[in-house]
């Protein structure tokens, strides 16, 4: 019979070896740092389609990590509903998706409003109110009512059992305690960490726990950051993208895997501080392949460009990891002949749009395009000191 966390003595008193996490929760303060001035390039247009985009993947992500899949367009409507860039319209159809959005709207805008159990229930309705594709029904808004529950996989006979979460009739007393406890411990990223995985262990729902989970982290994430301005980085894209270690981290805190002392849960704030480093950079990433396209075209504004070549330009600049570019991949994205391509790229060269890169010559020849990173060395650098 394995041993659970909640089965310990000294549960819930969790801890963290501050000396292995203080490391990353520097770099990810500096990596916010290094987002907030990045934004600051961007022109309101692109800052409010990149905030939009960013939501638009924590509602997906967080959803497909429990195999619950949206519709991206339905989201990012509600979504600029939501944030006043479209009208509200009256008696909108109440679907999967703007439940979902109003969901993390709630948590990430009302971060200093004390966390209440009606809340959790409230967001909890929400979740499956518009949910008609369920093969069973989930009792929506209430605490689980019958014994306890089992996270379960395998087929029939041969099932294994990964966790199980402490009976109904401990739930309300624990989440007591859970709401306690956030409403009295200050914002820090460590307790984005515990927050999430103490709910995950207490499982106070028959379904859905995860991504409530996912919504009392965003809040915490907003109160750190002490802004109502959606954040320009996706935890549960990076939760999703590595979502085997979530499960395997979750696994070690949980009890599934044995160790000596539970109540230490540095593998999981370590899993999850890295996570949200993740997070960052490819945001960092994003943020650069858009600042990098609108130098590189406000330096060519008054370049002679034809269309075949501005396709191509745009084509480089908006997936900059798809490798270099070729007379074949030029023929490829234009459908012109190899003659027009090879003339294209060479009146490319000229115009000091792309490079050929070394090393490359005759029909391996490859070209790389130019993206003035001046605005990065000079600007972001020296602010950010």
């Amino acid at each position: 019979m394995k041993r659970w966390i909640w089965q310990e003595k000294d549960y819930p008193h969790f801890r963290c070896d501050t000396q292995k996490i203080e490391p990353l929760m520097h770099e990810i303060s500096r990596k916010q740092g290094e987002l907030s001035v990045l934004s600051r390039f961007l022109g309101s247009d692109h800052l409010q389609e990149n905030q939009l985009q960013t939501l638009v993947e924590e509602i997906f992500s967080s959803s497909a990590i429990e195999g619950e899949i949206l519709n991206r367009s339905s989201v990012k409507s509600s979504l600029r509903r939501q944030l006043g860039i479209d009208p509200i319209r009256h008696f909108t159809h109440r679907d999967r998706e703007s439940s979902a959005v109003e969901i993390l709207m709630d948590a990430t805008m009302h971060y200093d409003d004390p966390l209440t159990i009606e809340t959790l229930h409230s967001w909890h309705a929400k979740l499956f109110e518009a949910d008609t594709r369920r093969l069973w029904s989930v009792e929506a808004g209430v605490f689980r009512q019958q014994g306890t529950m089992q996270v379960v996989s395998g087929v029939v006979g041969k099932e294994q059992v990964f966790y199980e979460a402490p009976d109904s009739g401990d739930v309300p007393s624990q989440m007591d305690e859970y709401v306690a406890w956030y409403n009295v411990t200050p914002d820090t990223l460590t307790k984005a960490a515990i927050a999430h995985v103490w709910f995950v262990i207490i499982h106070p729902y028959e379904d859905g726990n995860g991504r409530i989970a996912r919504a009392v982290t965003e809040r915490v994430l907003s109160a750190v950051e002490r802004t109502t301005a959606p954040r320009l980085y996706a935890l549960s894209r990076s939760i999703y993208a590595r979502r085997k270690g979530y499960y395997r981290a979750l696994e070690m805190t949980t009890g599934y895997v044995e160790r000596s002392d539970l109540m230490e849960v540095t593998p999981w704030c370590v899993w999850f501080l890295e996570t949200l480093r993740h997070a960052l950079d490819e945001s960092i990433a994003s943020m650069g392949y858009v600042l990098n396209k609108a130098y590189f075209w406000d330096r060519h504004r008054d370049t002679p460009l034809n269309e075949r070549q501005r396709k191509v330009l745009n084509a480089l600049l908006d997936r900059p990891r798809q490798g270099s570019l070729t007379t074949k991949k030029y023929t490829k994205i234009t459908g012109t002949s190899p003659a027009t391509a090879s003339r294209d790229i060479q009146s490319l060269v000229e115009k000091g749009c792309i490079v050929q890169e070394e090393g490359t010559a005759g029909r391996n020849v490859r070209y790389r395009i130019l993206v003035n990173t001046d605005w990065e060395k000079d600007n972001v650098t020296a602010e950010h000191k």
